[in-house]
């Protein structure tokens, strides 16, 4: 039986689009963790002992271990938010839990800029120590173009898959530890022992140790030896098991990182003045541990080492750039997520299942990043001096955030909490984190003092974030500093 009868405006149910939740595939376990948050962090000794010794002479390796105490809070807060709040936003995760997403998404913009600046100083490093074998490497445009492709293939790799990106980093990062350590077992038993002396006079003699404020200032630039720190907890939301995976991966970060780089930094020391080990002209600045290769007192050793040093220098580069890659997409995928960002860079791969649009859009834009490498003599500071700003807002952020959260949320469930915690207003907030948050503070403003580019291209970079991202709220009709949760459906009558 035919009816004409229609359905009116009204008896129809209407529902707002929604948008698309993705998820990515929990496949990481200790091991690609560790070799993701190594090759962030332990590819710093390798342009930066030098630049320590510049300013902190003989009191090197007491810049390094102040600012590895640094580090070590840093690991400790990242790891409680970790295992507590699992994606794979990082910092831009607990800032969004504690504060709200407005201060979310600052931290997150902040980390994407040194991430980007990562992946750019990094692969602008390794064409210099490949040069040991094709010194065509040492041009300024072959350097530059050789570093652009290597981004380009770290592209395509992390596209097809983040397990197979993963593999690839452990093996890369393995080769490159054990070179290190090998070095410095080496180096304690050829060079350390029988020059004890030559230790000592180097880091107290006469015009070797520095004034306090060379002191100061070279532990804030001895912190940027360990900024990286947040890769691991950048890949929560891919790990099996996050809320063990996590803690234990930066327990061995922090043993491993530790002892390489106070080590390796004695045992330079021991082999050199600080004047030599810092001069950027005649000395040893841009290669410090090829100095401590060389400095081995066998001539097979040497002729072994330094090759060696050159390749291990250039993988652990590789693993660092690559580890730049993994941190911006995923954290990009995070913020996308939660409405922070155009859903777009929210799209993963139909077959790959990773988040493709986010790892094309800023691997593009590190190459662009590394276009004035053609031209430019003071390229490789002003990547740093970018780079230092993001990463240390960032941890102070992240130690902000845990202790917010510990006011805010005191019921969390946390698989990994802080010990040492002192009693505020009936709540327990650890020691750590307060030292990190004041620590890093300061460090941050002694840096943008001593470098006002860093300040001037990271307040730029922030004000043009928080920009498009208050536009983007508006369009999408959302409050600037929260995401209503979605009404649930209706029932139908």
């Amino acid at each position: 039986m035919q009816t004409s009868w229609q359905p009116k405006p009204g008896d129809r149910v209407f529902r707002p689009r929604r948008v698309r939740q993705f998820r990515l595939r929990r496949v990481l376990g200790i091991t690609a963790l560790f070799s993701a948050g190594y090759g962030n962090v332990g590819s710093s000794i390798y342009y930066a002992l030098g630049v320590v010794a510049f300013v902190a002479l003989g009191a090197t390796p007491v810049a390094l271990a102040v600012a590895g105490i640094i580090f070590i809070f840093n690991s400790l807060t990242y790891a409680e938010g970790g295992s507590t709040v699992p994606e794979s936003g990082g910092s831009a995760a607990f800032a969004r839990y504690a504060f709200n997403d407005l201060c979310g998404f600052i931290s997150g913009w902040a980390l994407i800029l040194s991430y980007i600046a990562t992946i750019a100083i990094s692969a602008y490093t390794i064409p210099p120590y490949l040069s040991y074998f094709w010194p065509a490497l040492a041009n300024p445009t072959i350097g530059t173009s050789f570093s652009m492709g290597i981004v380009f293939i770290l592209m395509l790799v992390n596209i097809i898959g983040v397990k197979e990106s993963a593999k690839l980093n452990g093996l890369l990062i393995a080769f490159g530890i054990g070179t290190q350590l090998l070095l410095v077992i080496l180096g304690a038993v050829l060079i350390l022992t029988p020059n004890l002396r030559s230790l000592v006079w180097n880091m107290f003699g006469p015009g070797n140790w520095p004034p306090t404020t060379s002191l100061i200032y070279g532990i804030a630039i001895a912190s940027l030896c360990f900024t990286g720190v947040e890769t691991i907890a950048q890949l929560a939301e891919e790990t099996r098991h996050p809320e063990k995976r996590i803690p234990q991966a930066y327990a061995l970060l922090i043993v491993a990182v530790f002892t390489l780089f106070i080590g390796i930094s004695v045992i330079a020391l021991a082999a050199m003045t600080p004047q030599v080990l810092g001069d950027p002209v005649n000395g040893w600045a841009r290669d410090p541990v090829a100095g401590v290769a060389a400095s081995l007192p066998y001539p097979w050793l040497r002729a072994v080492f330094i090759p060696l040093v050159a390749v291990a220098a250039s993988i652990i580069l590789f693993g660092a750039t690559n580890a730049g890659v993994l941190g911006s997409s995923r954290l990009t995928f995070n913020l996308a997520s939660r409405r922070q960002f155009p859903a777009a860079l929210n799209r993963v791969h139909p077959k790959f299942r990773t988040p493709y649009i986010a790892i094309i859009t800023f691997s593009l834009l590190a190459i662009i990043m590394l276009i004035p490498g053609f031209y430019s003599t003071r390229f490789f500071v002003d990547l740093g001096a970018i780079y230092v700003f993001g990463s240390l807002a960032t941890f102070a952020m992240a130690h902000a955030s845990i202790l917010k959260l510990r006011i805010k949320r005191p019921e969390m469930h946390r698989p990994f909490k802080l010990g040492w915690n002192i009693t505020w207003k009936q709540r327990r907030l650890p020691i750590t984190a307060i030292a990190g948050f004041l620590a890093t503070t300061a460090v941050w403003l002694i840096v943008i003092v001593t470098t006002p580019l860093s300040g001037w291209a990271g307040g730029i970079w922030i004000a043009g974030g928080v920009l498009i991202y208050c536009l983007y709220r508006r369009k999408a009709h959302l409050p600037l500093t929260h995401t209503p949760a979605p009404e649930p459906d209706k029932p139908e009558k």
